[in-house]
């Protein structure tokens, strides 16, 4: 027992001393870092606001910084694009550092200030709105495996298991997924038939404009025989053999000269068809990219919370095999090796949901890319900050007026409302028409009686023309119906138009919010990573001197998981906040 106790104070005394030892460890910077990760890279922002408060010169390294980035402003400037003050200029040893303005006397804004400065360049040069059907991408001419493409037949469908059995897994980046989507998506697919759909209908109404011309052709044989059964003419041999052939044919043509507004006003509604499914396609773009946006960045996080959760295992046996050896030296307790134990096996339940749930995210990313049945796809893009957002809230949602497709469709449906009210008033008014008929007639009669056979032919053709004027006296009141019934439709559409308006401003001003907030977790989240693992070392420290107890390390190890698992939650969630602020202002970009 003495020699127990005598161990038990050497362990002590040592841990103190080193703890005394070591030096006061700083307090790490403000850092934007990603998962601890060999595939994650660290992101420092490093504004320059403390050098131009403190009225110190820049150094030369921040000129030097300073003049690429008047560079690359001058040269974006003559492409039309205009840079923030606050922008991502450069990726340095895998750190992406983020720098101030052009001008070092002027406050750079970080991404969480609300300046109410305008940008006239994006006044004068209003973003452009990428094609219908397009998912605008930076550089369209990603490779993609061809693997990757579904069948192009798509009533297909597997029958064998070993069709559905997975074959293999492919590591895409955010912008082959988007390329895949742009590819395969099946709404998408959808969209862009229905504008094909609305471009025959508009060809439809058209011919309208032009007029109608039948081409008719007809024969017609006819044979008869006339028999007597009178006595007389049975002596003179009375008998009569007649046949007819006839040739017809005839050349109409038919045109609505005048049909009170009607035939324009359904031209004019098929085209406002046409635009408004244009437009649909457009907007299911924006949705698709938003949400293959959202499910890699879910699939991120499913991959990092299975790391968090192979680490949280990993610490968990490590402090079980801390307290075996205590207790086997016999200054542990059997009460902290079970503690352990349960921790351990607590941390593999972890595992295995975060395993699960891995799986079901990698499939709802390939049932949106409409992937093969035989293989899945996995992130290979690292966790890490997608981009800075350069716009003001103010002048997101004035972008977000002009570039969202929602608010264009329903002017577009007002328009249909209206063309559609114009027809139902053309009805009374008057109708007409011109016709125009030709027809070309021959007959060939032969006739054979007592053997003297005669033969007849006629030729004959004839035309005629005329005007038909229609007026539709009364309907039961059925037309004036539909034009209250359409002028209904149109109270409803610029209704609508009010609404979608007040929601787009609620969509910008909630996504920009939650990327200010989120932005800021990051910096918050990956302070207290590093305080979380420095705990965690001091209370495997004290335990292994016998001065901390196993529920310290088990609480430390759980805040370290905790703190591990904010940091990704904040950079993914700073990610999908920004991918729903482009969305929310249409922008088609995706960093």
């Amino acid at each position: 027992m003495k020699r127990h106790y005598l161990f038990h104070s050497l362990c002590s005394s040592l841990t103190l001393a080193l703890l005394a030892a070591q030096p006061a460890k700083a307090e790490p910077p403000a850092r934007v870092t990603g998962v601890s990760s060999p595939t994650v890279r660290d992101i420092t922002v490093k504004p320059l606001k403390a050098k131009i408060k403190s009225g110190k010169s820049p150094s030369k390294s921040d000129r030097k910084l300073q003049t690429s980035i008047h560079k690359e402003r001058k040269a974006n400037r003559s492409k039309g694009v205009e840079l923030s003050k606050y922008q991502i200029h450069s990726y340095k040893s895998n750190q992406l550092t983020a720098q101030a303005g052009q001008k070092p006397q002027q406050t750079a804004p970080t991404p969480s200030s609300n300046t109410n400065t305008p940008n006239p360049k994006l006044q004068q040069r209003p973003q452009q709105r990428p094609k219908a059907g397009q998912i605008d991408l930076p550089n369209r001419s990603v490779p993609v495996p061809n693997y990757l493409n579904p069948s192009p037949n798509p009533l297909r469908f597997p029958t064998k298991p070993e069709e559905v059995q997975i074959l293999g897994a492919q590591p895409i980046s955010l912008r082959q997924a988007l390329e895949l989507a742009r590819r395969n998506n099946r709404q998408l697919q959808q969209a862009q038939l229905g504008v094909q759909r609305s471009q025959a209908s508009l060809r439809a109404a058209q011919a309208a404009e032009y007029p109608r011309v039948n081409l008719g052709a007809g024969v017609t044989n006819q044979r008869s025989y006339i028999f007597s059964d009178e006595p007389d003419l049975q002596r003179f041999g009375q008998e009569v053999d007649a046949n007819s052939t006839s040739l017809t044919g005839n050349l109409s043509l038919n045109y609505d000269l005048f049909t009170s507004g009607g035939r324009r006003a359904r031209i004019r509604a098929a085209e406002e068809q046409l635009r408004n499914d244009r437009l649909d396609l457009e907007r299911i773009s924006e949705e698709v990219r938003l949400n293959v946006s959202t499910r890699y960045y879910d699939l991120q996080q499913a991959d990092e919370l299975v790391r968090i959760q192979q680490s949280a295992v990993r610490n968990a046996q490590a402090s079980l095999r801390d307290a075996q050896a205590l207790e086997q030296a016999g200054v542990g307790t059997r009460f902290d090796v079970l503690t352990s134990q349960v921790q351990v096996a607590r941390a593999t339940q972890d595992l295995a949901n975060a395993l699960s749930q891995q799986r079901v995210s990698r499939r709802q990313l390939a049932v949106l890319l409409s992937l093969p049945e035989a293989v899945i796809v996995t992130a290979a893009d690292p966790v890490e900050i997608a981009g800075l957002w350069n716009l003001t809230q103010e002048q997101s949602i004035i972008q977000a007026y002009k570039n969202r497709a929602e608010l264009e469709q329903q002017l577009a449906q007002r328009n249909i409302n209206e063309q559609q009210r114009r027809i139902a008033l053309a009805t009374l008014g008057p109708q007409i028409s011109l016709a125009a008929r030709y027809n070309l007639s021959e007959s060939l009669d032969s006739n054979n009686n007592n053997n003297n056979f005669q033969q007849n032919q006629d030729f004959t053709d004839q035309y005629s023309l005329g005007a038909n004027v229609t007026l539709n006296l009364y309907d039961g009141g059925e037309a004036r119906a539909r034009a209250r019934e359409a002028e209904a439709n149109i109270a409803i559409a610029e209704t609508s138009f009010a609404n979608q308006r007040n929601q787009i401003r609620l969509d910008v001003e909630q996504a920009y919010s939650q990327l200010q907030s989120n932005f800021e977790n990051i910096q918050t989240a990956s302070v207290a990573l590093e305080q979380a693992r420095e705990a965690l070392r001091l209370a495997r420290l004290r335990f292994q001197a016998g001065v901390g107890t196993q529920t310290e390390v088990i609480d430390s190890e759980n805040r370290l998981t905790q703190a591990e698992g904010d940091r990704v939650n904040a950079i993914l969630s700073y990610n999908r906040a920004l991918a729903q602020l482009q969305r929310a202002i249409s922008s088609g970009q995706q960093s």
